[in-house]
């Protein structure tokens, strides 16, 4: 019997395989692949005589059940048609990637050893003549006693401070037996949860019954305002599909910052249904919280991303929350947006798909306005909280006129100043990490670049270095210029670091937690920061746009963001959505309970639209004005688009097989139109250069046609190291 299989390669085709016995479609399989063992996904029965005269053998089949249900390998085999993507590398991203190595398949339980009472002494005098000379040994035995007669080995030893002998002599005596249990490896188990319950408003309400009527694929965009309870909405409904229909669900959220809080919420309303999938998760836990998914001990799966895939069966909703994120994009092959994957895989399992924020994506905002999507509104604050006072400061200054001292204007510093005396506690967005964004020489003017890519070293100061944000190059800091040894380097534009100095020098009583890249690459980094911001600990938040979306805090009464323009000008289609969404998102923190928020925006660019409409909470109207700019030349919504990126060591090479490709594409007859190719804005990354062309199309199957085409005829040169990508729905073109 000859069975397709799809293996975790970077090829456009599947394998096949014999089997002496029926091998059901998404069951796991060990085959051999040159002078290996792989593990792959069975794909069915193979139809039609085989390309190879003898196929080998499959050598195992290590599951009772297969490890991808039907509707999950029907939702692979979506995203590599419309991604244009490999099947094999879209099946190793849908499962953990402990299942998918040929040696250790899963890894090992997490083991506990569980010290039992094996003997009950009620006599005190017989437990006196027992425990004469082992007086530690009788403090362990009347411990467990007193813990239920069963705790765990490690709780004795770390309580009593007592060796591991002290335990083994017990159990050498037969007074105590050691028994092993194997221990769900649940990151999130310690943490308490949100206790707090909260009555829905009316409008909540609406929402919540709305939810609840939705059919099988229907899909809602919840657009609420910043702290109008979405969160809610959410728990509400999903109480009725689990508590009351018996389904499952899947929340999903757009940075793993925000997931301790999210999490706290749903075991709060759940306990311990919830079950957390994420990258910064270990192996072993990722494989312990996919099983309890998949064999039902788990209802809700929450998580970024890749939680997409969760293995849930009966499923009832899948929640994404802040919808509108870049982060929900995959940036490696299969470049899949968890939004759209969301929506098809609802509709595969019949169930509802729950889009919410407080600045929809226009992709989503143009889909509920022609019907295709059911909006819900949710006008208004909770608990009689208002939208917080929005200010602009304008950092222009006339010309000759000396640079500020500090990168905050007065009214911030003051603002900062009352708010620190009153007790309460701000939060301050400088979406740049680092010391300053770039080192210049005062003399010749050169600017410290990485060698490996097309962009300026950022300079750090814990610990003193240069790095590249792109390729994590990393370099002494210069004493002189490494063009005309010039001594006199200036830092220039400022980053987290070096505003968290001054802070530190302005307000000496205040404590500040600076929250970026830099400070959050420990496993628990993150829930720690915002544990002692919920804790009051923490009088001053700064951070990059990780603090922006989803967090709760209600002694948080003002925001200030330092520099609003970085990133408005990026040469992209979406800088101003981006811009307009981070302001609008970050501005919602303050001010969430009674206390009134207030908001100071620090522009070079104040009458920039998403500026504007940022400060007026007007989100129709930027709607309004940035849809006339995707018009033309037309750009997403108004238009679909692909970007094909070529990529090579050699600058020559490269350009020439981007301009050959893209002639040969040009020439097939498709309703696309081409841009390009050209060099892409950052032409050079980890010493790889980089060439593009945009494909637009108004129909989607078009460049779907296209894309698949292309994938699997472009002919890649041997010389210069060439790579082609094709990314589908880009949401940057950099």
């Amino acid at each position: 019997m000859l069975i397709d299989v799809a293996l975790p390669l970077p090829l456009f085709r599947n394998f096949t395989y014999d089997s002496d016995v029926p091998v059901a479609p998404g069951a796991r399989v060990v085959v051999p692949l040159r002078g290996s063992r792989v593990i792959g996904i069975s794909l069915g029965s193979h139809e039609g005589p085989s390309a190879v005269a003898a196929p080998r053998k499959i050598l195992d089949v290590p599951d009772a059940e297969p490890a991808l249900a039907p509707h999950m390998l029907a939702l692979c085999r979506w995203i590599a048609e419309y991604y244009v993507v490999p099947l094999g590398l879209v099946v190793r991203s849908a499962l953990p990637a402990a299942l998918l190595g040929a040696d250790t398949p899963r890894p090992a339980p997490k083991i506990q050893r569980l010290a039992r009472l094996a003997r009950d002494i009620p006599s005190l005098m017989e437990r006196d003549a027992l425990f004469a000379r082992a007086k530690r040994q009788r403090e362990v035995y009347e411990l467990i006693e007193t813990l239920g007669g069963r705790t765990p080995v490690a709780h004795l030893i770390k309580q009593l401070g007592v060796s591991p002998g002290v335990v083994h002599a017990l159990e050498t005596r037969g007074l105590i037996q050691i028994d092993e249990d194997v221990v769900e490896r649940d990151p999130f188990a310690a943490r308490p949860p949100d206790a707090a319950r909260h009555t829905p408003t009316p409008a909540q309400s609406a929402a919540i019954g709305t939810l609840s009527a939705g059919q099988p694929g229907e899909v809602f965009l919840l657009h609420g305002i910043t702290g109008s309870g979405k969160t809610l909405v959410y728990v509400e409904f999903l109480r009725r599909l689990i508590d009351e229909r018996g389904q499952t669900a899947i929340v999903l959220v757009p940075e793993i910052a925000l997931t301790p809080q999210t999490v706290d919420r749903f075991r709060a309303a759940f306990g311990d249904r919830v079950a957390v999938l994420h990258s910064a998760l270990s192996d072993g836990e990722r494989s312990d919280a996919w099983h309890a998914l998949k064999s039902g001990r788990k209802r809700i799966a929450v998580g970024a991303r890749s939680a997409v895939f969760a293995p849930l069966g009966n499923l009832g909703a899948i929640i994404v929350d802040e919808e509108h994120e870049g982060t929900y994009k995959q940036g490696e092959s299969p470049r899949y947006h968890a939004r759209e994957v969301a929506i098809v895989r609802a509709r595969l399992q019949g169930a509802v798909t729950v889009l919410g924020s407080a600045t929809p994506s226009l992709e989503s905002w143009s889909n509920a306005s022609s019907g295709k999507y059911r909006l819900l509104s949710l006008p208004d604050r909770v608990g009689g909280g208002r939208l917080p006072d929005v200010a602009v400061l304008d950092l222009r200054r006339p010309p000759d006129t000396a640079a500020p001292a500090s990168p905050m204007l007065p009214p911030l510093e003051a603002a900062l100043a009352e708010t620190l005396a009153r007790g309460e506690q701000s939060i301050l967005l400088l979406n740049r990490r680092g010391y300053a964004a770039f080192v210049q020489c005062g003399t010749c003017g050169d600017v410290a670049v990485c060698p490996n890519c097309s962009i300026s070293l950022t300079d750090h100061r814990t610990p003193p270095r240069l790095v590249c944000h792109y390729c994590l190059h990393e370099e002494p800091p210069r004493e002189t210029c490494a063009r005309c040894g010039g001594r006199t380097l200036r830092r220039r534009g400022l980053g987290t670091q070096q505003v968290e100095r001054l802070l530190a020098e302005r307000f000496p009583t205040a404590r500040i937690a600076r929250m970026d890249v830099d400070t959050t690459t420990g496993k628990w980094a993150h829930a720690e920061i915002l544990d002692r911001v919920g804790r009051g600990e923490v009088d001053m938040l700064l951070g990059t746009q990780m603090i922006a979306k989803g967090l709760d805090f209600p002694n948080v009464t003002l925001v200030g963001v330092i520099d609003a323009d970085v990133g408005i000008n990026l040469p992209d289609f979406r800088a101003s959505e981006r811009c307009f969404q981070l302001l609008s998102q970050v501005a919602g923190r303050a001010g969430r309970a009674q206390k009134r928020g207030r908001v100071l925006i620090q522009t070079r660019l104040p009458t920039h639209h998403a500026v504007r409409y940022a400060v007026a909470h007007d989100y129709a109207s930027f709607v309004r004005e940035e849809l006339c700019g995707r018009q033309s030349p037309p750009y997403p919504p108004t238009i679909r688009i692909a970007n094909i990126v070529y990529s090579g060591t050699d600058e020559q090479a490269t350009a020439r097989f981007a301009e050959d490709s893209t002639a040969w594409l040009s020439r097939l007859p498709a309703d696309v139109k081409i841009i390009g190719p050209a060099p892409c804005p950052v032409e050079r990354i980890k010493n790889r250069w980089r060439w593009h062309a945009v494909l637009k199309a108004e129909h989607p199957a078009e460049l779907t046609r296209v894309g698949l085409y292309f994938m699997r005829r472009v002919t890649v040169p041997s010389a210069g190291q060439l790579r082609v990508t094709f990314d589908r729905d880009p949401v940057a073109l950099l």
